[in-house]
């Protein structure tokens, strides 16, 4: 079974919780805090590998998590962290979110992302002793994985594509230039997945991919449609393959023209895509195939398209006519394109998903919503979520860290009044500024011993 796309729900290892502990020895009752961290939770990683050919395992099994961080423990003795998640799928693979956003192109064996990050491992309470906190009674929890669903794609990395109508003959060429040996039948898509070949010319080896054929609308989705065009964008050769029996059932030059307008409206819709190299430039040789059942129309098939520009070879998969000049023909093509490529700078990573910072420094963001106030961004968020907000030390170390990165200065700037609702992570609290950061409040009347949590209906816990 050949599957080229895929959905998969990836979900990364939650953090470890750190742990609050003290040492507690005959001649030390109260003894030095001693809480150790969680440790890190494991990463759900993609992989490009040599191994695999298709992605059907995660069309059975689409869900895939790694392992969660071990909690800390006393005498500063840290978690042991989750272990990874290898995903390995075939060179070529395109990994994208669920909105599209390409997040890698693993284009060679080795390459990899990480798709869904393992949560921090919380500190113990020893990370908190300072000389002002002698004796810390919190600790942080675990902070969660993240979670979410990717599409992989798989476009093969081939160096020539045989293209051309349904039953053209391309099964039996790619088993004459290599040692495949495809699905060979005298009905249309008879190849209903991709077929690869290695084809070997002196001291150079090239792949050669029979694709599904293509019909008229394909680049609109119809017949194969877009699982045909998938596996021709990363060819540096084409081969077009024409059918040449008879006029009576195909006309060569008209399947030419269709599969030519079909490559053209495909690279409109990729046209903008940086680094997209159209489809109808690249190059390409036209085989003129089955001419042993009609010499004649294919003859005058290769005189009208010579006479257009195109490289064509007339011959027959079935006799062998013509496929040793096709082969060195390709050969030629492909060292070509080859020396083309080293030439260019090459990034073996994965692409950068670049996101602008704030102009002023500041990572995270406030809007008013309609119960009151909610704070985003990656960082004041995990504090929020590593927050044991039962604990009331731990949640007025939480005030101070959002106090000293702005936020409340920033709520106060916004509007935001004494009392009013602030969702933060998901959870809503209190907004208790400090006395006298809001205007028209006297500080005398203030009350701001804590910050009160509250739970997502906006009751006290």
């Amino acid at each position: 079974m050949f599957v080229d796309e895929v959905k998969v729900h990836v979900k990364g290892g939650r953090g470890g919780n750190g742990v609050t502990s003290f040492q507690r020895q005959p001649y030390e009752p109260r003894g030095r805090p001693d809480g150790g961290d969680g440790g890190h939770g494991g990463s759900v990683i993609v992989r490009a590998s040599s191994d695999v050919a298709t992605l059907v395992d995660y069309h059975h099994r689409p869900h895939r998590s790694a392992g969660d961080g071990r909690h800390g423990e006393g005498d500063l003795r840290r978690g042991a962290d989750g272990e990874d998640t290898i995903l390995l799928v075939p060179v070529g693979t395109v990994v994208a979110d669920a909105d599209g956003e390409v997040l890698a192109d693993l284009r060679a064996p080795g390459q990899e992302c990480v798709v869904a990050r393992g949560g921090r491992g919380g500190r113990g309470n020893a990370a908190f002793r300072t000389a002002q906190r002698r004796s810390p009674r919190f600790h942080e929890l675990g902070e969660p994985p993240q979670e979410r669903w990717i599409r992989l794609e798989l476009k093969l990395v081939t160096d020539v594509a045989l293209v051309g109508f349904p039953n053209a003959g391309k099964s039996s060429l790619i088993a004459r230039l290599s040692a495949a040996r495809p699905k060979i039948a005298d009905y249309p898509f008879t190849t209903l997945t991709p077929n690869l070949g290695v084809v070997t010319v002196d001291d150079l080896d090239f792949v050669v991919a029979d694709v599904p054929g293509l019909i008229e609308g394909a680049s609109e989705g119809r017949g194969l449609g877009h699982e045909f065009l998938r596996h021709v964008e990363r060819a540096s050769v084409l081969v077009h393959v024409l059918d040449c029996a008879s006029y009576e059932q195909r006309d060569p030059r008209a399947d030419l023209a269709t599969v030519l307008t079909e490559l053209q409206r495909y690279d409109d819709g990729r046209a903008r895509e940086p680094g997209w190299e159209p489809l109808v430039d690249r190059p390409a040789v036209v085989f003129a195939n089955k001419a042993d059942a009609d010499p004649d129309v294919a003859e005058l098939t290769r005189m009208e398209l010579s006479a257009e520009g195109w490289d064509v070879i007339v011959g027959s998969a079935v006799t062998g006519r013509g496929v040793d000049e096709l082969r060195h023909r390709l050969a030629t093509l492909v060292r070509e394109a080859r020396r083309r490529r080293a030439a260019e700078p090459l990034d073996l990573g994965a692409r950068p998903v670049l996101r602008p910072a704030a102009g002023d420094g500041q990572d995270f963001t406030i809007e008013r919503t309609g119960f009151g106030w909610r704070v985003t961004g990656e960082r004041v968020e995990r504090w929020v979520m590593m927050t044991d907000t039962d604990n009331d030390e731990a949640v007025r170390y939480l005030q101070g860290r959002l106090t000293r990165a702005g936020v409340e200065q920033q709520l106060v700037a916004a509007g935001a009044r004494r009392g009013d609702a602030v969702e933060i992570a998901g959870l809503v609290f209190d907004f208790l500024p400090d006395p006298g950061t809001v205007p028209d409040e006297d500080p005398d009347d203030l009350d701001v011993d804590r910050l009160v949590g509250l739970d997502d209906e906006g009751a006290a816990p």
